[in-house]
């Protein structure tokens, strides 16, 4: 092997960043180890906050020293493996900016035209039913018709708007509606991005949804959905208050601090400070290092003054537990100090205090700002602000602002904000500016200060300029807040997704099982069956777990548990590599060449099926990702990884190893006594049994077209809409039981008809779980159709449980684990959205392979032969679905999961086609004389070796997925099953006969020409 130097240096520089990735994982699963150690000590009830306390304690302090470089605990986090919500548990939402309140916002009186309730009313129905593309252009379309071509630039003309005049055009009108909707989706993004860091979760994902109005929010680890729920969908309020100088808060918060020491002295207690150092110590974190971590609170010396301890900054919780939380030391402006974010909540206690209260002025308010600072280690400034109106409410509210922008500073590298408000804002505006020059306006939003400028001169022509030591990134950011107020109406949900800590839990313990198990069969197989090169191929496929794994963390990736189903794959698809080059290797061995020769020409003749079968594995990944969304893009994720990783591994890591055994011993095995002629002697007449195999495949689709004409299929949640629940009882019930008090429940609801009332009830897993999917309100995506739903369900099953559960504890497992384990809300909607998305995904799949293949073997009829059969493996799997669901004991619902299993076994499957082909190609080239069908029957019989061990280590590892992986994927894995022994026989008796006939059709067309 040429560049081996290379190759080996390659592979030690990928081995070492992987150590480098993997570390942090590592780091901060020690941490919280040291977290969980301290809130052991607390009471039960406790121990979560207590363990927040300490993390929150320590995410801005040095955990992980590499000598060049330390790491924070939040850096590390950051870097670590991301777990799905899955795997964590947490909640996954679907927003959507209703495009119909941003029109009516903008139309303001105008709304109420009825040409206009009417056009609104047919884009609606277009959306509903599905045939919009475009709302804006059909609500444009709509109105220009009703009203009988009247200008629709009537409805949106305004002393505020410049844009719009009585002479705008319908379509320029169309355009900056568009301009709008976009505006306002944007703005509403901001706002949903910085209220998720209020949730106190790790890895929060927020994206906008391309070429939709759609944001979609992952939550890993939130532990209260209804609050998440609540404040993603509240209202945007952006404020402008009017402020206090520290410098004239600062005695009255010198008078608080020893206030609430005198308090103390009456009542002493325990400083939690002081526990938690001795908790880290007791976790084995050195003495000096765990008072670092815990709280930063230096001990001043008690005979400090007051103003040597503010310099200082160091403060004693016993003699200033005030300032020992809340530093003034970083007061400035309207900032009065900083606290950590884990000692945030003892200063709101402390301040909260009424005797602590009446120190300040009546008409204080505290508010903390938005983030912490990294400049000051990640502490939050508490901002004082002055409620100067005789209401309470905010001077000037963010509805003012007409457009806000980012720019470069005129002098200098630093950016600024430009910010125009309409003629009542500017009125206010400069009064506020006029009469607070040197002081601080605060920018607030959603009860957090942004940011607290400094006025310099009275602003009275509605055009401000905000600067200060910005990047442009930041500038960007506050123009953001600042556009936030114009936001019309709030995002929607249209689907959400929950799952219990505790299911979470239970998936991580099946997913691991299965692939222990799953690994070590695989090793045992090609040890077995190959002897020293299957061992070898076994060090090449540990390898590729381990730099898999360092990819998905430098990536960024999030590991599901169809992810690590996804990596179990990709190990029994790794080995198909090796099987090819194994099998070669003994072609060229039993052919006479010697052992050196046989191994460079098996590699060299090896790597055409080899680089076809990947890319085309590759392009349905590519599909999937596209088309799929959480759990299922993750499975395409570590598949795409999975499959270039396995590739470096089989071509280069094995290579060097066997290499390595024959400079070193001189020599080196591919197969044992009882597996070195392994199917080599077949001469099976395939070709001539193809009319069978057609016959058994139409008889075999007949079957599967009346099922699913008789039957249907057990459509999922996701392509029909509606709520479905998993749910956990403290002891066994059965199916039927469950759907009786559900179904009569939902029948007493006057709007509940037929098919809502009905619900599907089955088993979960074990037999005290219940999944349960309904209908009713499924069109209703509002929070308190969600609440009603959940209180029926939750009445009716109440009497099943063998003690008391409350409604709370029903709907939440943090404090009782049973109930709701998981819950999935999908809108009509996206309901749509995903039936046309799962047929595109499959559709795109077979003709992007069908092009590949004829691109790569230059005739269009292996192309068709190999399409032909991949479509035959799909309709029958669905066939499969449709004919068993109801009747095997686990879940067969064609749901996400489902179509990224048609579309992986249709990547899958390929590779047995491509393998085949590249032979029956090989031999055209090698014996022209021969006849096509010999060819073809010696390419199938000489492949066959290859073609049943690829298939055997990949349903090894499927099996063991589908006994010890869990119930949530067991449907999901059985259709890959299924997938694997027909893809298997549909290449050997469809896809290779199908070509041959067309070719010999094509032959004979020629002839008679």
């Amino acid at each position: 092997m040429q560049s081996k130097g290379f190759i080996k240096l390659i592979a030690v520089l990928l081995a070492l960043a992987c150590v480098y990735q993997l570390s942090f994982t590592f780091k901060t699963r020690g941490v919280e180890k040291q977290a969980a150690a301290y809130a052991a000590q607390f009471p039960l009830d406790q121990q979560g906050e207590a363990e927040q306390h300490y993390l929150d304690s320590v995410q801005n302090l040095p955990v992980y020293n590499l000598g060049f470089r330390k790491f924070t605990y939040k850096e590390c986090k950051e870097k670590e493996l991301n777990l799905g919500l899955d795997l964590k548990g947490g909640m996954n939402v679907m927003l959507e900016v209703q495009v119909e309140d941003v029109v009516k916002a903008l139309a303001g009186d105008s709304q109420n035209d009825p040409a206009f309730i009417e056009a609104i009313g047919v884009a609606n129905e277009a959306m509903k039913q599905g045939s919009s593309t475009d709302y804006i252009s059909d609500f444009v379309t709509a109105y220009s018709r009703l009203s009988n071509g009247r200008p629709i630039a009537e409805l949106f003309v305004s002393p505020d708007r410049k844009d719009i005049t009585l002479e705008s055009s319908d379509a320029d009108v169309e355009k900056i509606l568009k301009k709008e909707t976009e505006a306002a989706i944007g703005a509403s993004f901001n706002v949903l991005r910085s209220r998720i860091d209020h949730f106190g979760v790790t890895q929060p994902n927020i994206l906008r949804l391309p070429n939709s109005h759609r944001i979609l929010v992952e939550l890993p680890g939130v532990k209260e959905p209804q609050r998440v729920r609540d404040l993603l969908q509240g209202t945007a309020s952006l404020e402008f208050w009017t402020t206090y100088d520290a410098n004239e808060i600062f005695p009255a918060l010198s008078a608080a601090d020893k206030l609430i020491k005198a308090e103390l002295a009456q009542a002493p207690a325990a400083a939690p400070e002081t526990a938690a150092a001795e908790a880290a110590v007791a976790a084995g974190t050195p003495a000096a290092e765990a008072e670092g971590l815990i709280a930063e609170v230096g001990a001043a010396d008690s005979t400090a003054t007051a103003e040597t301890a503010v310099q200082e900054g160091n403060f004693d919780h016993s003699q200033n537990p005030l300032f020992a939380v809340l530093n003034p030391r970083f007061a400035g402006g309207a900032s009065i100090g900083a606290a950590y974010k884990a000692d945030m909540a003892a200063v709101n206690e402390y301040l909260a205090q009424p005797a602590v209260r009446e120190l300040f002025p009546a008409d204080i308010m505290f508010k903390w700002g938005v983030k912490g600072d990294d400049k000051i280690d990640g502490r939050f400034y508490l901002y004082a602000i002055k409620v100067s109106t005789p209401d309470g409410k905010a001077p000037l509210d963010g509805s003012v602002v007409t457009e806000a922008t980012e720019q470069y500073a005129q002098r200098g590298a630093t950016a600024e904000v430009s910010m125009t408000m309409n003629a009542e804002g500017t009125q206010e505006w400069s009064r506020m500016t006029g009469e607070n020059i040197g002081k601080c306006i605060a920018i607030v939003l959603d009860g957090y200060v942004y940011s607290a400028p400094r006025v310099n001169s009275k602003i009275d022509k509605g055009q401000s300029q905000i600067t200060g030591d910005f990047t442009i990134q930041e500038a960007k950011d506050l123009a953001n807040v600042l556009n936030s107020g114009k936001v019309p109406a709030p995002a929607k949900i249209i689907q959400d997704t929950v799952v219990g800590p505790s299911l979470g839990q239970e998936s991580i313990n099946a997913g691991m099982i299965s692939f222990v198990i799953a690994f070590i069969l695989v090793l045992l197989y090609m040890g077995l069956f190959y002897k020293t090169a299957g061992w070898m191929s076994d060090v090449a496929l540990l390898t590729n777990v381990f730099l898999l794994m360092g990819v998905l963390v430098s990536f960024g990736a999030v590991l599901t548990l169809p992810g690590i189903a996804g990596i179990v794959l990709t190990m029994g698809m790794a080995v198909d590599a090796n099987v090819i080059i194994y099998e070669r290797i003994k072609e060229e061995l039993r052919g006479g060449k010697g052992l050196s020769l046989a191994i460079k020409d098996g590699f060299s003749k090896a790597y055409s099926a080899i680089i076809d079968g990947n890319l085309t594995t590759i392009i349905t990944g590519i599909v999937l990702f596209i088309f799929g969304n959480g759990p299922v893009q993750g499975f395409a994720t570590t598949l795409i990884i999975g499959i270039i990783t396995s590739f470096f591994c089989a071509i280069f890591i094995t290579r060097l190893l066997i290499e390595w055994i024959v400079g070193k011993w001189g020599h080196i095995t591919f197969s044992r006594r009882w597996s070195e002629n392994f199917l080599n002697n077949t001469r099976v007449d395939f070709i001539a049994k193809r009319k069978l195999a057609y016959g058994i495949a139409v008889a075999l689709m007949v079957l599967s077209c009346v099922s699913f004409f008789a039957r249907g299929l057990n459509l999922g949640a996701e392509f029909t809409g509606g709520r479905a629940y998993v749910i956990r009882f403290d002891k066994p019930v059965s199916a039927e039981e469950v759907r009786q008090n559900v179904e009569k429940a939902f029948s007493q609801f006057a709007d509940a008809d037929a098919s809502s009332i009905s619900s599907e009830v089955k088993q979960y897993g074990k037999e005290n779980q219940m999944r349960i999917v309904t209908q009713y309100r499924y069109d209703d995506t509002s929070d308190e159709a969600t609440s009603e739903v959940e209180q029926i369900i939750y009445d009716a099953l109440k009497p099943l449980y063998s003690y008391d559960i409350t409604f709370e504890q029903f709907r939440n497992t943090q404090t009782d684990a049973n109930g709701i384990l998981t819950a999935d809300k999908i809108g009509p909607s996206i309901a749509k959205d995903m039936t046309w998305n799962a047929i595109y995904s499959v559709l795109f799949s077979l003709i992007a392979i069908g092009l590949y293949i004829t691109f790569r073997f230059k005739r269009w009829q292996w192309a068709s032969g190999a399409t032909a059969a991949l479509a035959f493996n799909a309709l029958l799997i669905i066939g499969i679905f449709s004919m068993f669901y109801g009747l095997l004991p686990f879940n067969l619902e064609v749901n996400q999961a489902f179509i990224a299993a048609i579309l992986t076994i249709i990547g899958y499957a390929i590779n047995d086609t491509v393998v085949v082909f590249d032979r029956i190609r090989e031999y055209l080239g090698l014996y022209p004389k021969r006849n096509l069908k010999e060819n073809v029957n010696n390419a199938i019989n000489s492949t066959l070796s290859r073609t049943i061990n690829t298939s055997g280590t990949t349903l090894v590892t499927l099996l063991a997925i589908f006994f010890f992986g869990g119930e949530t994927i067991r449907g999901f894995i059985f259709a890959l099953i299924i997938g694997v022994v027909v893809g298997t026989a549909a290449t050997i008796f469809l896809a290779t006969p199908i070509a041959y006939d067309l070719m010999t059709k094509r032959a004979k067309t020629d002839v008679e020409k």
